[in-house]
């Protein structure tokens, strides 16, 4: 059976084997070159400039936890874009926790405009804070990074905190060229791993500007965290198994291993980009299928995911359809939240081959053409 959800995806064979190395202590030295693999192909996958002053750590917790811990000290108000189920979680952890937040809401489906968050931060601030999710996996809807830089390059006392769960690792996120001050990813995502850790970065304007402020959590307090990988001494026992899994399939990213037969020889930044642009033209394909039955996407094309298709159901039963996929050895997803039943989700990330997605989209031929799914 193919899993082509919107997380957890598929995950290699030899990837779940690294899950099962021999325990190590995590005060060890083999702890502390696990480590060392790992952070040279993390700042790679955040696309740090050369010379950054950027750091990156691994947590062992979801990505939820990484939502907390990125507004513990940045301040007392904050402002939310949201515009889907997981972007409406990170305003109402905002709220739990006792900021002033301001929220930017947009339809399911939707995606503010550059104009938008700049109107919102000039007339509704100053703010200490926003957030974004740069990939909403609930609708599959991508804000394209640039325009939101360009913006907060003129609110330098805001700082920039991005959700990029579903989009590290299957589209450049380039940190330090558009100012990100924190951003996170969990490992089930485009990285095509178990779920249980999550990785994230941090700049160096963030780090000053949290380590004066007040940061009331001890498992969530990424500098706390962020110190610890750097002393590799985390804080507490980290999940170890996640840890060997992630440094391999680093290593296999940035050595081209997981690369179609023409891009296999590419290594580093290189086999990165090459690996975005595997994603992009996996989107392009269901984007022509979808086309070709008349069905329509949920986002404009311009704010179109790379990894995470969001399809109107058209004259399909979706859970018809999903059940008729599941018998011929494809599992994709419904629509979630406000998009449940109205629309249907692939999952076209990770390690997924391109070969295995027309195999994907053949089966759904097969499935529309005899009517199954009506």
């Amino acid at each position: 059976m193919k899993l082509w959800i919107p997380g957890p995806t598929e995950v290699r064979p030899s990837l779940l084997a690294e899950c099962a190395r021999p325990m190590i202590g995590h005060r060890s030295d083999a702890m502390s070159k696990l480590h060392d693999r790992i952070d040279p192909h993390l700042r790679l996958a955040f696309g740090f400039a050369e010379g950054s002053g950027s750091e990156v750590a691994v947590h062992t917790c979801s990505a939820t936890g990484l939502m907390e811990a990125s507004l513990h000290g940045t301040g007392c108000r904050v402002l939310c874009v949201v515009n889907g189920s997981f972007s409406k979680r990170w305003a109402e952890i905002a709220q739990v926790l006792g900021f002033e937040t301001v929220v930017l809401k947009k339809a399911f489906g939707g995606a503010a405009s550059p104009e938008e968050i700049e109107r919102a931060l000039v007339e509704k601030g100053p703010f200490d804070a926003l957030t974004l999710v740069s990939n909403e996996t609930s609708s599959g809807v991508r804000t394209p990074l640039a325009g939101v830089a360009s913006v907060m390059r003129r609110h330098p006392n805001t700082l920039w905190l991005v959700d990029v769960v579903s989009y590290l690792a299957g589209m450049p996120v380039d940190f330090d060229a558009h100012g990100i001050d924190f951003a996170f990813a969990g490992s089930q995502k485009a990285l095509a791993l178990p779920p249980g850790i999550t990785v994230f970065a941090a700049s160096k304007r963030y780090l000053e500007r949290v380590r004066k402020g007040k940061r009331p959590s001890y498992y969530l307090d990424a500098v706390r965290v962020l110190d610890g990988h750097r002393e590799r001494k985390t804080p507490a026992t980290p999940c170890i198994p996640l840890y060997f899994a992630l440094a391999q399939q680093l290593e296999d990213i940035s050595n081209g291993t997981t690369l179609p037969a023409q891009d296999s020889a590419l290594r580093g930044a290189a086999a990165w980009t090459a690996r975005y642009a595997k994603h992009e033209r996996m989107y392009r394909t269901t984007a022509d299928w979808a086309t070709r039955h008349g069905l329509e996407y949920i986002p404009t094309p311009e704010h179109r995911s790379w990894t995470v298709s969001c399809i109107r159901k058209g004259p399909l039963d979706v859970a018809k359809f999903l059940a008729e996929l599941k018998k011929r050895g494809h599992t994709i997803s419904n629509g979630y939240g406000d998009l449940k039943d109205i629309s249907f989700r692939i999952g076209h990330m990770g390690d997924h081959t391109e070969a295995d997605l027309e195999r994907l989209l053949a089966a759904a031929d097969e499935v529309m053409l005899a009517g199954a799914a009506r």
